[in-house]
């Protein structure tokens, strides 16, 4: 039960983090060597794809952070499977250069390792993102 308790609390430190904008608290939540990948066609939306380990998730945090505010998050569901978890949230998203705000649901799916996220998966409506930044 602990190990469960753990990870839900990491996440939702990770997920603090990013509603502030704390783009080192949230890669602080990573293992040394973890990886985000934001699930989609790269051709589409050039956001979308996987980068690893600490100095390159600060990159591509601090840019996400800096396009997307997010605002409100409201978690469906949490699922934990050993190492493993999911969970299904509704948030708010603000695109800062234009101040549009929408609405979208995210899966997200952890795999912890030593305590910390070892790999983040992240599948987001790219289709609202695009026409939101477009």
């Amino acid at each position: 039960m602990g190990q469960r308790e753990d990870m839900l609390a990491l996440i939702r430190a990770a997920y603090a983090a990013r509603g502030d904008g704390d783009v080192e608290g949230l890669v602080s939540a990573f293992h040394p060597e973890g990886a985000f990948t934001l699930m989609g066609d790269k051709s589409a939306l050039e956001l979308t794809g996987s980068m690893q380990g600490h100095p390159t998730l600060r990159e591509a945090f601090g840019q996400l952070i800096a396009g997307f505010g997010f605002e409100g998050r409201e978690i469906l569901a949490e699922l934990v499977d050993g190492d493993r978890v999911a969970v299904h949230s509704r948030v708010v998203v603000r695109y800062h250069p234009t101040g549009k705000t929408f609405s979208t649901e995210i899966l997200d799916l952890f795999r912890f390792q030593d305590g910390k996220i070892a790999e983040l998966i992240e599948f987001a409506d790219t289709a609202q993102i695009k026409a939101m930044i477009a």
